[in-house]
């Protein structure tokens, strides 16, 4: 879910992708968020490309190539896109070709991909001029398709960290008690301007939505290596970051030092159609920003 650092203003849910600091953050610790961030379904990826009309992928917001690795797996050329060049840094490393750009002021120089895909990413996006981009680089019959994770840790670890964040924050707009009673569809607001996005730039069919259950065990350590990645928490100092892992690893401990997260990954996609000219992204980003290129 999109979040915000201590101190911040509290984002519109409609418009997170204008707190750029915020979605450059997760590259301070770029190799810890590669080893602990969760893959995805791989269902998903196989409806992806097995409703694509080729394996040209482009993966905005690539970050350091989770998704990416396993595109590439599937039999899939993909170049990713990435703001933070400490996170591409990583990708690259991991062999990911990687163009750092925020995605409206990229400059596609011509090519065309078969597959545009966000993992985690999208609503970072402006929502129609990244649309507008992704339908301006897509081959007609080429796939739109944006996915998040959608997870609740037990009552036990959601309360513990609430508290926590609380103290450590004191005066942060971020609603920590919503920790402990998540939203059972947390990324609606998402989905929905993605979907008007999509309808307000043209040139995609109507989009539907997918979801995908699964679960994943942690161990005390493991999910304490994972809580520093997390939007809240990437920018504060190591002090109370501290804090907050000794008070949620406490709790992890009282049930037995483990747990089970379940996960939901909602996705939302739309197959390019005929129906308008190609426009390289750049062009379409200019044309939502007034004649200039998206701020990165």
């Amino acid at each position: 879910m999109p979040t915000v650092p201590a101190g911040a203003p509290l984002p519109s849910p409609r418009e997170p992708y204008e707190h750029r600091s915020t979605a450059e953050s997760f590259g301070s610790d770029a190799e810890r968020y590669d080893r602990v961030r969760p893959g995805y379904p791989e269902a998903l990826v196989r409806r992806i490309v097995r409703g694509s009309p080729g394996r040209d992928v482009l993966d905005v917001g690539c970050g350091t190539g989770i998704a990416a690795r396993q595109f590439r797996a599937a039999g899939c050329a993909v170049l990713g896109v990435e703001p933070d060049v400490r996170m591409a840094e990583v990708a690259r490393r991991l062999g990911t070709e990687v163009e750092v750009s925020a995605f409206e002021a990229w400059e596609s120089a011509g090519r065309r991909f078969d597959a545009v895909v966000a993992a985690q990413s999208w609503h970072w996006v402006d929502p129609v001029a990244g649309a507008a981009g992704a339908a301006g680089v897509l081959r007609p019959g080429g796939r739109f398709a944006a996915f998040w994770h959608v997870f609740g840790p037990p009552a036990e670890v959601a309360e513990a960290t609430a508290t926590a964040c609380r103290r450590a924050m004191p005066d942060s707009p971020f609603d920590f008690a919503a920790l402990a009673r998540p939203s059972t569809d947390p990324y609606r607001p998402v989905l929905d301007r993605t979907r008007e996005g999509l309808h307000e730039a043209g040139g995609f069919g109507e989009p539907e939505e997918w979801s995908f259950a699964w679960e994943r065990s942690y161990t005390r350590d493991a999910w304490l290596d994972v809580l520093p990645t997390q939007g809240t928490l990437t920018r504060l100092p190591a002090h109370a970051l501290t804090g907050i892992l000794a008070e949620v690893g406490s709790a992890i401990d009282a049930m037995g030092g483990h747990f089970t997260l379940r996960f939901t990954t909602v996705a939302i996609s739309a197959v390019r159609t005929d129906d308008r000219p190609d426009r390289p992204a750049s062009r379409a980003a200019a044309g939502r920003a007034g004649g200039r290129p998206a701020r990165p």
